[in-house]
This record gives structure tokens, C-alpha cells and sequence, in this order.
């Protein structure tokens, strides 16, 4: 079962009092089954994004200690800065991250924004997944108007707050808490200090999009005339159709650009049941995009300032590259980015497959090398150090102590010494890692070459899978270990009572099962390493069919030693069928894998003799 990991970003509305932000931040740290990831403040837009992650109880009560402590802290009638904000804690967002469902974040948030309304006296709005009604799912919306509007906001009945009291609060303000999906915070900056010029690309690129206009729009589309609707002449504003009723172009729209213009008009706050009067609207590029535009004084530079609300479908790297070509036609350039906060893993790993894609090259090379793309190509240290050990949310990171982390000689030495881990196993795991990585190796020495251009495609993802398969092999070293390890302290748990006996042996049966289903695994990922390296032998570069035979040989000692350490630990084991199934599937993997390096060799030594 996996680990239930929530992730908890509050922003706060002090970017400038470092004792302020700490003692935020203390309430944080003193929680238990939470961690503090990243503390990001930003001294011009006066505002600090803290992303902690914990248990749903410790993130639950962490949350609501901090913002108990901003709103002691943090007097709303003195903040001034760049970002639009409403509260001293601005917006509490929880994501789900591990084992749990958006459905209990939205009830972690609801809970939370109870206790904060009720017990703190501060308003609270519940937004995006445990908004109450669709008019208040987007951030956005409730905070219209900001923190100076609030006096009147909550005198209207339809802006009531879901929780506390519907009274101006003036030192904390409003408070927005929901559950989202991964949100990431994302700037692009520009070579100009003109806000104007970053909000003109803002509005082109978010989903939202901007009022139509005519006339001087090139280069500044915002420099044009306003376009707007009269009686009986409803432009579309995306082509030349113009309709006589709002009706027609609403359908228009719908069919042959899928959008809706009232649903436009609604997000700009326009009249759209009286749309005659008010300005044209256009959706911008990408969904699931929000982006303003301001001036950084501390960069000397404006910015684009980017939420991407689902980055599986609108990218960074989509968004950065439309980006820089609406730049160009202003005669401005990108000059890099930067993400604010943590980004997922896999967001920022796509993006540097896609540079290595766009240069021609093979990405099925190592992680490192394919994040090194994605933070160069991105430009992500520009204007502050991008550092992916801090940054990146699911990044593989060894202990300090973890064998891999050894040199070679290191290794070496530490396997010849006399104590049983590491031991074959963990060697197993390392052969089968070497396997896997010549696959990927012959692989990437292949692609791009005359005479294969037929087994591009197969090469590639041959290439990829072989890095993933080598990355599990490589923390299978470690795990080998571990496991044997944990077996090993069940061995010397007290034995003097029938309590403490029973105790005992349940420890050990249960580390036995876990010393056998970490060798099992990594004689079956081996076995994978195999299969990709007989495959490299086949398709591979000729010059190179020994370092994939090379592969293949040693990965099929990956597959015979995790199997040897499945075996030496069954006699132990009490439980028959559990015994009798992993005797079957050794059988089995040693079979095929036998069958698999037979071929390979006859192959790779028939391939020398043409050479």
C-alpha cells in the first residue's frame, strides 16, 4: 500500500520580514509526520510560497498552525506588493501526492477552512475542487478585486464565505483553501522592464485570453481599438464572421473554434446575458493556464507570470516556446525562466526530452543528462540557481551512506569485506544495471546512423526502457541490503517470554519474505535487461554487437544471482505455497533467460565472423 503523502502550499503575504516568514514557517516544522520542503519569498511581490508535504493529519494540523500564526503576524492594511492578494495567508491549496484520493484532500481542506473561520474569525473561501458552486472553482474570481475590496464583497450574498464570520477582517482579510491537482508556478522573463509588454504575451497565452481589438495591434496587440458588440453585430473575433444575435455567434464559436463566449464574457466579469456595449473576447492559447504580467525590481526585468493548473496537458516547455516566438514578434527576447515552488518530476523531465528530441538526440540517456537539457534549454537559472535536489518533486536521491553512492573501489572493498551485506545480491543487482545500461548504450551509439534508419523508433524506446530498468536495478542495490538487514534485527529481537517468542519468529518470517521478494525482483528486472540487450544485438550498430553481447552476458548474471538469493533463504520460510511459488518463477526466469543469452551468443559471435 502506498505511503499517504499530501502536499500542502500555502502562500503568504510576506515576502520581505525574514523573522516573520521564519516564525510562519517554525509552526510548520514542529508538526510531526511533516517536512518542509522549500520556503520561496519574493521581496517585490511581497509574498512567500511554502510547500511542506506530511501525513493528511500532520499537514492538516501544520496548515492550520501557520495560518493562525501569519494572521497574527502579517497586518493586511499595511501590505503592499505586486501579486494579487486578498489575506495574510492568500491561498492554502492541498494536493494529493501519495495513497490519496483528491476527495480527501477537498475534505482536509474543508476541515481546515472550519477550524480557521470558526476558531480564527477569519473568512474563508473553499476554491478549484471543494468550490461549493462553479463561480468559485477559479482563484481568480474570488480574489477579484483583492483585499481592498473585501468590505464590500462580503456584504453581498452571493460572496458570503463558506466558513467564519461574513465580517471584514482588516488584519488577516480572507483566507481561500481547496484541493487542487499539481499546480505549477512557473515566470518566464523577458529582456525589457516594460509590465505592459509581459501582460500583452500574459493575455495571449492564458486560457482566459483578452479583449479583441483592431487596428495598431502589431507589434502590441493591446495598443489596438477595443472591439466590441452592438445591437444586431456580434463579431466572433477569432475570424470574419459576425452574427446578428449574441445567439448565432455563440454557436458559430462553439462549432468551428470550441469555445463559448459567454463563458468569455463571465470570466472578464462582462454582462454576457447583455452583452451590447461590452468588448469582444478571445480565449488564449493554452487551457489550464492563468499568466499576468509585472515588473521585477529585483531582476530589473518584467516577467510573465504563469500557473499551469494541469501541466499534462498544457507544458512548460509548450508554454515557453510559444511564448518565445510572441516575444520575437515584439522584438523582445526570453532570456530564461524560473519555477517558483517544487515541480513534479515528470513535468520537467518531459520538457528535456523534448529538447533533445528537437537537437536530434537520443533520450534514452540517464536522468541527469536528460534534467542538464530541460534546466539549459529552459534557461531555469537566469535569474536565480536552479537546484534539482530542492526542486524537483520525486526525484530519486540516495542517502548519504547508500552503497551506490560509493566509488568504485569503494564498492569493491566494501563487498570483500568480512560481513554478509552487501553480498551477491546486491551484486546481482549491480550486473543487472550494467546490462541494462550497454542496451542503452548501443542503443544511443546506433540512432542517427546511415543504414538504420529502419529501427530509429525501436532503438529509442529500446533506449529509454533501458535507462528506467537500469534505475531500478541501481536502487535495487541498496535494497538487497536493507532488506537482508531488516532481517537480521528480527533475529535479535528478545526471546524470553512465549509473547516476546511469538513476536520474534512473526519479524523473521516476514523479513525472510522480504529478503526473497527483493532478489526475485531484481532477477526478473535483469531478466529485462536481457531481453533489451539480445534486442540491441539484433538492431544494434555492428561495430558495437560485443558491448551489447557484453550486456546480455552480464544481466544474465543479474537473473542467476537474484534467483541464488531467493533460494538460500525458502529452507526458513514456513509458509509452503508461498515457497513452492517462488521456487516455480525462479525455474522459470533461469529457463528463458538460459534460452535468451543462447541466442544472443550464437548471434553475436556469427556477427564478429562478417566483420
Amino acid at each position: 500500500m502506498l505511503e499517504k503523502i499530501v502536499e500542502c502550499v500555502p502562500n503568504f503575504s510576506e515576502g520581505r520580514d525574514k523573522a516573520v516568514i521564519d516564525q510562519i514557517t517554525a509552526e510548520i516544522k514542529a508538526v510531526s509526520g511533516v517536512q518542509l520542503l522549500s520556503v520561496e519569498p519574493g521581496a517585490d511581490v511581497n509574498r512567500t510560497v511554502v510547500t511542506f508535504i506530511g501525513s493528511p493529519e500532520g499537514v492538516k494540523e501544520a496548515a492550520f498552525k501557520a495560518i493562525k500564526k501569519a494572521a497574527e503576524l502579517i497586518d493586511m492594511s499595511r501590505h503592499k506588493g505586486a501579486h494579487p492578494r486578498m489575506g495574510a495567508t492568500d491561498v492554502c491549496p492541498f494536493v494529493p501526492v501519495s495513497g490519496v484520493t483528491m476527495q480527501e484532500c477537498v475534505e482536509i481542506s474543508k476541515a481546515v477552512g472550519k477550524r480557521v473561520g470558526e476558531e480564527l474569525g477569519i473568512p474563508v473561501y473553499l476554491y478549484e475542487e471543494s468550490a461549493a458552486a462553479p463561480e468559485r472553482k477559479s482563484l481568480a474570481s474570488i480574489r477579484a478585486g483583492e483585499y481592498e475590496a473585501l468590505p464590500e464583497k462580503l456584504q453581498d450574498p452571493q460572496w458570503q464565505p463558506d466558513y467564519g464570520p461574513a465580517k471584514f477582517n482588516p488584519r488577516a482579510g480572507a483566507t481561500v483553501i481547496g484541493a487542487r491537482e499539481f499546480l505549477i508556478a512557473y515566470n518566464i522573463t523577458l529582456n525589457t522592464k516594460d509590465k505592459q509588454l509581459a501582460m500583452d504575451i500574459a493575455f495571449e497565452l492564458r486560457e482566459k485570453g483578452r479583449s479583441v481589438r483592431t487596428g495598431n495591434i502589431q507589434p502590441v496587440y493591446m495598443r489596438g481599438d477595443l472591439v466590441k458588440y452592438r445591437e444586431n453585430h456580434f463579431p466572433c473575433g477569432n475570424c470574419e464572421f459576425v452574427g446578428k444575435t449574441f445567439k448565432e455567434t455563440r454557436e458559430h464559436c462553439k462549432a468551428e473554434h470550441d469555445y463559448d463566449p459567454y463563458d468569455l464574457l463571465d470570466s472578464h466579469g462582462s454582462d454576457a446575458e447583455n452583452p451590447v456595449g461590452w468588448s469582444v473576447k478571445q480565449p488564449g492559447k493554452f487551457k489550464h493556464v492563468r499568466a499576468i504580467g509585472w515588473y521585477v525590481e529585483e531582476y530589473k526585468r518584467a516577467q510573465i507570470s504563469i500557473n499551469l493548473t494541469n501541466y499534462k496537458i498544457s507544458s512548460m516547455h509548450a508554454v515557453l516556446e510559444e511564448t518565445r516566438k510572441i516575444a520575437a514578434q515584439r522584438g523582445l527576447l526570453v532570456t530564461g525562466s524560473e519555477i517558483v515552488g517544487l515541480v513534479p518530476f515528470e513535468a520537467i523531465y518531459q520538457a528535456g526530452k523534448y529538447y533533445l528530441h528537437q537537437q536530434g538526440k537520443p533520450t534514452g540517456v540517464p536522468v541527469a543528462d536528460v534534467l542538464e537539457s530541460a534546466i539549459f534549454s529552459m534557461g531555469l537559472n537566469d535569474v536565480a540557481p536552479f537546484k534539482p535536489e530542492e526542486k524537483i518533486l520525486g526525484l530519486t536521491i540516495f542517502p548519504e551512506k547508500a552503497l551506490v553512492t560509493l566509488k568504485t573501489r569503494e564498492f569493491a572493498d566494501e563487498v570483500s569485506r568480512d560481513t554478509p551485506a552487501p553480498g551477491g545480491g546486491s551484486i546481482a543487482a549491480l550486473a543487472g544495471s550494467l546490462g541494462a545500461a550497454l542496451a542503452a548504450m548501443v542503443s544511443n551509439l546506433t540512432i542517427g546512423k546511415k543504414g538504420y534508419e529502419k529501427v530509429q523508433g525501436d532503438l529509442l524506446a529500446l533506449a529509454e526502457r533501458a535507462q528506467a530498468v537500469k534505475d531500478q536495478l541501481i536502487k535495487a542495490v541498496d535494497e538487497d541490503t536493507n532488506a537482508f538487514n531488516a532481517y537480521m534485527e528480527a533475529t535479535r529481537l528478545p526471546s524470553g517470554t512465549a509473547e516476546e517468542k511469538k513476536i520474534r519468529e512473526e519479524a523473521i518470517q516476514q523479513g525472510l519474505k522480504a529478503a526473497v521478494k527483493v532478489p526475485l525482483n531484481t532477477a526478473r528486472l535483469s531478466f529485462e535487461a536481457l531481453k533489451l540487450a539480445a534486442e540491441a544485438v539484433e538492431k544494434g550498430n555492428l561495430n558495437s554487437v560485443t558491448d551489447a553481447g557484453v550486456g546480455a552476458q552480464i544481466a544474465y548474471t543479474g537473473v542467476i544471482g537474484g534467483n541464488f538469493n531467493v533460494l538460500i533463504n525458502l529452507p526458513q520460510i514456513k509458509d509452503a505455497q508461498f515457497k513452492e511459488e517462488m521456487k516455480a518463477a525462479c525455474v522459470n526466469l533461469e529457463k528463458e533467460a538460459r534460452g535468451i543469452l543462447d541466442g544472443v551468443l550464437r548471434s553475436v559471435k556469427e556477427r564478429i565472423a562478417r566483420l
